[in-house]
């Protein structure tokens, strides 16, 4: 004989969450109402059947991530790639050559020292020119003016007059 008080007692935890299931959706989330625990409730009750009633197994969670995920599965190594920090490196002689330019050892000196001072971000003056390079005004003024024709540096407009930057961004060889 079949001791249904006592049954539903030690399950009845286990019957309010299968009503709950049974009657709860949740389609954003992918959550449909089902009486499958339900129905294994009503089967042990009525039926002496021996159906595992955990309320583990009616949790919404545990619907959700039926598959643990395993964080440790792909580890990062990050000793055999080495980060190049400086990834942009610019081969002055190549734009110089581009540009087809015959520019004197004297003024290629001057458009390193130049590029190795302001880089191709930093605005410059003629007066800082004239400081780094030891020119007077007017040689200034005509290196500066010679490199503009050639398309080395660019003037700059907004930031006041008589401001240039470097044009080498735009021929920038990537290191491999």
């Amino acid at each position: 004989m079949i001791d249904i008080t006592t049954t539903f007692a030690e399950n009845a935890w286990y019957f309010r969450n299968a009503l709950v299931r049974a009657n709860y959706t949740n389609l954003q989330k992918g959550i449909h109402e089902t009486t499958e625990y339900l129905e294994a409730f009503l089967r042990n009750l009525l039926l002496d059947e021996k159906n595992e009633l955990h309320n583990r197994n009616l949790h919404i969670s545990g619907l959700l991530n039926e598959e643990k995920v395993d964080i440790w599965v792909t580890k990062v190594d990050i000793e055999n790639g080495k980060v190049d920090i400086q990834d942009k490196k610019v081969d002055i002689e190549s734009v110089l050559s581009e540009k087809g330019s015959d520019f004197s050892v004297k003024t290629t000196i001057h458009i390193h020292r130049l590029f190795e001072k302001f880089g191709f971000d930093e605005m410059f003056r003629r007066s800082a020119v004239m400081e780094l390079l030891g020119l007077k005004g007017s040689g200034a003024s005509k290196l500066l003016s010679n490199l503009v024709q050639a398309d080395i540096i660019e003037p700059v407009s907004g930031h006041g007059k008589g401001k240039y930057r470097e044009r080498f961004k735009f021929c920038v060889n990537r290191k491999n």
